[in-house]
């Protein structure tokens, strides 16, 4: 079955070492797997839409400051919304 997937915009320091840890830290290797995690661009990932909500409360709880600009569904809506 395909996986129906949602891409955010974020925000902060060093973040493809510190969303990969903080995901990790907070929901362990299962949690990881079931994220489906990939990175777009630098500011950019791509995550399965079922685990949206831990994704978001993994960056929250984390003590680096990564913020989550926006959600999207296509990666064409996530530009157009970050541009205007």
């Amino acid at each position: 079955m395909k996986e129906n997937k949602r891409y955010l915009l974020i925000k902060g320091k060093n973040m493809k070492e510190n969303v990969e840890k903080a995901i990790l830290e907070f929901t362990g290797i299962l949690g990881m797997s079931k994220t489906g995690l990939s990175w777009i661009k630098n500011d950019i990932i791509c995550i399965n839409r079922e685990a949206i909500n831990l994704v978001r409360a993994s960056l929250a709880v984390y003590p680096e400051k990564i913020e989550v600009l926006r959600v999207s569904g296509t990666l064409k809506g996530l530009r157009k919304r970050n541009e205007g």
